[in-house]
């Protein structure tokens, strides 16, 4: 599968490399198409490794993964291009943190609504679907890091791109009774406001390698 990957950090990275891994073709988008740190990332990806403007990743591609910066996710969308984003399947792993208060991060909006739910609405002709945004970026990758069965959600209003995106966490790794359906997009309020525990929880363990298991 063609895969466009929007955003150059941690996140971006760890997402286009697995889906290098499993064979796919992957082309990373930046805000500039000569950042260095997309230059790095297709320097040490490999041959196949693709770079470009997120116009030129999302154009090319079959389905894409928005990894920007939360608050700055809906600008990098725009510039991708609602034309190169209709009718196909967008994986949305952001979360909106704002740092403008120093640390921990607050969310920039919550309760009434998600940044899911934010790019639905602004790309009412892509198949959005909030998933990974509960766990750090190495164990989205590799959910083997967390000891025993634990979980990760999808949340999206269109069933077929969620049973799609479903097919591509089961081949990074999630064992398919892992994955919940939490429903339709606006679920996405409820995995975005987690986020504040996750950091909690990071800051009593001292690492990223934890994540939700579910008993009843």
């Amino acid at each position: 599968m063609r895969i466009g990957v929007l955003g150059t950090g941690a996140v971006g990275s760890a997402i286009a490399t697995r889906m290098m891994q499993l064979g796919h073709e992957v082309a990373m988008g930046s805000r500039s198409a000569d950042g260095e740190a997309l230059a790095a990332w297709v320097e040490t990806a490999g041959e196949d490794a693709k770079g470009g403007s997120f116009a030129e990743a999302a154009a090319g591609a079959e389905l894409i993964f928005n990894c920007t910066a939360g608050i700055a996710s809906l600008e990098a969308l725009e510039a991708a291009g609602a034309e190169n984003l209709a009718g196909k399947t967008l994986v949305d792993v952001a979360v909106p943190l704002d740092f403008s208060q120093g640390m921990p991060p607050r969310l920039a909006f919550c309760n009434d609504e998600s940044l899911g739910e934010r790019i639905q609405a602004a790309h009412p002709e892509a198949r959005v679907v909030k998933t990974l945004n509960t766990v750090n970026c190495a164990v989205m990758v590799d959910p083997g890091k967390v000891r025993g069965d634990h979980v990760i959600f999808v949340c999206g209003d269109d069933g077929a791109a969620k049973a799609q995106v479903s097919a591509l966490l089961v081949a990074i790794g999630w064992p398919a009774d892992s994955i919940l359906d939490l429903g339709g997009i606006e679920s996405a309020r409820a995995t975005e406001m987690y986020l504040p525990l996750w950091l909690a929880l990071y800051g009593h363990f001292g690492d990223a390698e934890f994540n939700i298991a579910l008993a009843r």
